[in-house]
């Protein structure tokens, strides 16, 4: 039997198994008690908190810190130089309002909705290229492509720079520990890249996000007109512009989760309607139920497992669990979203169901700027596809496929599919 939270701090559990069966594992934790002492990612104690309404109020609760300031000693955690270091995901008020403030229009779903066509054309571009050949692994020339595209195209990243990025965040996300050089490297060729691009467009704006947030940094317009110093409607007194770590940080996190994500609840959605023809039949014969369904597959099989860590800025009770000051709180969105006494029958596949509620995205201050932009992403690619390929199924046997070796996130490294080309075979899981 596990040992939970009340066994005491220096009886951590080993979550390894999370890493092959993680639903199955949320659910015998979330069974034996509301938080658990861990081993966390970085080897170091945490304090994982797993059900449903202890996770939602985690999330928005600000004496939960995600400033690394707070962090008692043990904490190691994923280490970036200043100049990637300075991003949302490490402020809080009033650092992280100022910042968020400056790229959240960027963000609006009105902005957001016209998008949607250049983006289905990118989708049916994708499609076209493999259309002929029958199968194709959808990770590596779909859902891959298709977020880094959109997001590039938004912050003004050249096309011949693109291919970099997806290496890159390999590196990071799930390193290599036989090759421990690699996300020291990857880490350095982003750093030196950001700071290129930006010294670039500073020469020579574009019409994108990342020149009009460089023209706040300098104190020129917002991107809509308005100066930073004339007192408009935009961003315009010294308090509300970047520095140049904040600059450099936001284009990092901007590129880094606009893709990151998106990839995957792309790719996990795809394989959910695999999981289920009927469901899949269900919409290409319907598809104005997509963006319902989107929300379900966010919380049936999201792409982020784990929330970013956050540090008590004092002693806390979470789930009846006193949690002391500057310790490693790990939020699990993946256990929260499957939890049974929020989400009737969670561990089925229902996109009929109101998954309003479902924590993929975060909560209060902490949302994902980006959602919006991910799930009219992850609507459009499936509609394009399941609408495409009629026949679409898997090209592998279902044990075949894996997952990123991760705690944090959720992704398949592959998807091989297949559709009407004469090859009828279908493998069974």
């Amino acid at each position: 039997m596990q040992k939970t939270a009340e066994t005491g701090p220096d009886d951590l559990i080993d979550v390894t198994h999370l890493l092959d069966d993680p639903y199955a594992g949320y659910a015998a934790l979330r069974e034996a008690g509301p938080v658990h002492r861990i081993a966390g990612p970085d080897g170091q104690p945490a304090w994982l908190v797993t059900r449903y309404e202890d996770v939602r109020r985690g999330l928005s609760d600000p004496r939960l810190s995600l400033d690394k300031r707070h962090a008692g000693g043990g904490y190691r955690g994923f280490s970036l130089p200043p100049a990637l270091d300075a991003n949302l995901l490490n402020m809080d008020p009033p650092d992280h309002t100022r910042v968020r403030r400056l790229v959240a229009k960027a963000f609006t779903p009105a902005r957001v909705e016209k998008l949607r066509e250049p983006v289905r054309r990118l989708a049916d571009g994708l499609l076209d290229a493999v259309a002929e050949v029958g199968r194709t692994d959808l990770m590596a020339s779909y859902a891959g492509p298709l977020p880094i595209a959109v997001i590039c195209d938004l912050l003004g990243v050249p096309e011949r720079d693109r291919p970099d990025f997806r290496s890159w965040t390999d590196a990071l996300i799930t390193p290599d520990p036989a090759r421990p050089e690699q996300t020291k490297q990857a880490v350095g060729a982003m750093m030196r890249y950001y700071t290129g691009l930006i010294a670039a467009k500073r020469t020579a704006p574009g019409d994108d996000l990342l020149s009009d947030l460089i023209m706040v940094r300098d104190g020129g317009t917002d991107g809509e007109g308005h100066s930073g110093t004339d007192g408009g409607a935009g961003p315009d007194t010294d308090g509300d512009r970047l520095t140049e770590d904040e600059l450099t940080s936001l284009a990092f996190l901007l590129l880094f989760a606009g893709y990151e994500n998106t990839v995957h609840l792309i790719g996990n959605s795809v394989l959910a309607l695999l999981d289920h023809p009927e469901r899949l039949t269900a919409l290409r014969a319907d598809p104005a139920e997509l963006a319902k369904a989107v929300e379900e597959f966010a919380r049936y099989d999201g792409p982020v497992s784990l929330a970013i860590r956050r540090f008590p800025v004092e002693d806390v009770e979470i789930g009846g669990v006193r949690v002391p000051r500057g310790e490693t709180v790990l939020l699990s969105l993946a256990s929260a979203n499957r939890d049974p006494h929020r989400f009737p029958d969670a561990g089925t596949l229902d996109p009929g169901r109101d998954a309003g509620g479902h924590l993929t995205f975060g909560r209060g201050i902490h949302h994902c700027l980006g959602a919006a932009l991910a799930r009219m992403e992850t609507e459009t690619a499936l509609a394009a596809l399941i609408s495409r390929f009629p026949g679409l199924r898997l090209d592998v046997p279902r044990s075949g496929l894996r997952y990123r070796r991760t705690l944090r996130a959720r992704g398949l490294i592959s998807l091989p599919v297949a559709w009407e080309s004469g090859d009828e075979q279908v493998f069974e899981a």
